[in-house]
């Protein structure tokens, strides 16, 4: 089985939402999913998407692989927590 960590698509018509599930990369987009770890308002300038960093590194951990979109706010998440890590230790 091969797991993913991307998007399902929610919200209406001209106002989408998502959420960041995990997911098997055979089940549909919108469709089943092993654990919901964020979410991500595309219509919304800043502050636009969270992540549980601690689930989402589990499952890098366990193998599976984040679609493009998803991987690019893993790495801002990470690199933001690792800018509040060093602020916090001084």
């Amino acid at each position: 089985m091969s797991v993913k960590i991307r998007l399902k698509r929610t919200g209406t018509k001209n106002k989408p939402a998502y959420r960041i599930v995990v997911a098997d990369s055979r089940s549909p987009r919108d469709g089943k999913f092993i654990e919901e770890v964020g979410w991500y308002l595309p219509l919304k300038s800043e502050d636009n998407f969270q992540l549980d960093l601690e689930r989402v590194d589990y499952w890098l951990k366990n193998g599976a692989q984040p679609s493009e979109t998803v991987g690019s706010f893993i790495k801002k998440a990470f690199k933001a927590k690792s800018q509040t890590d060093i602020v916090e230790n001084k």
